[in-house]
């Protein structure tokens, strides 16, 4: 496959920041957040149909997808990679989808089970959750495969999310599959890692899975 076009993250002071983190000196990650997030914001509409294209195509010729009957998944949201076609062909194929629902009191998350996208509101920050009256909650165990949302990754898994810790929290104990979906220039040789911190099984790309 041809590389496909990106806003590259390849600017030196930013690489050579994120390279320290791993050695003496530390970044800070909501430093590294703002950093990627201004990058992924200045890709192009048609540069983004093309990734997102690429990586739902390899996505659903993965063994993971193939294995997996149930697939949880947050709402994209803004700049984030869109799920909506992910989620769609999840449907298409037969499979159970879940999607989050954040608990801010308590900063947990609970998965339930949608099978339409107006079974989906509105909540804070505009984020697209499931309505709990309308929707069934799940086990998170019962879930065959979670999409893990983030901003910019390390070769081994671990990622900088957007700074909730709720995805880490609810993996400490999670027990099946794990997967993030990411430009190749989202992924760095190391990120600044804390105890709680939980990496994911594989990263998946527009060129295919690299974990």
């Amino acid at each position: 496959m041809n590389d496909i076009p990106f806003h590259s993250l390849s600017n030196y002071d930013i690489l050579k920041l994120i390279s320290l983190c791993c050695g003496v000196m530390t970044l800070d990650k909501a430093k590294i957040r703002q950093m990627i997030i201004s990058k992924l914001k200045k890709i192009t509409d048609k540069e983004r149909h093309v990734i997102e294209n690429a990586m739902l195509n390899v996505l659903v010729e993965s063994n993971l997808w193939k294995k997996a009957n149930s697939i949880g998944i947050t709402i994209s949201h803004g700049f984030e990679w869109d799920t909506n076609d992910v989620i769609k062909t999840a449907w298409k194929q037969g499979k159970q989808v879940f999607a989050p629902k954040c608990l801010p009191s308590t900063r947990e998350m609970v998965f339930y089970q949608i099978e339409n996208f107006n079974q989906l509101e509105v909540v804070y920050y505009n984020l697209l959750e499931p309505k709990p009256q309308e929707t069934k909650p799940v086990e998170k165990n019962s879930i065959d495969l979670i999409v893990v949302p983030g901003v910019v990754f390390d070769k081994v898994g671990y990622r900088i999310g957007f700074g909730g810790g709720y995805y880490d929290r609810f993996l400490a104990d999670y027990q099946n599959e794990t997967v993030s979906l990411l430009h190749t220039e989202q992924l760095v040789d190391c990120i600044p890692i804390d105890s709680h911190d939980i990496a994911v099984n594989h990263l998946l790309t527009e060129k295919g899975l690299v974990k």
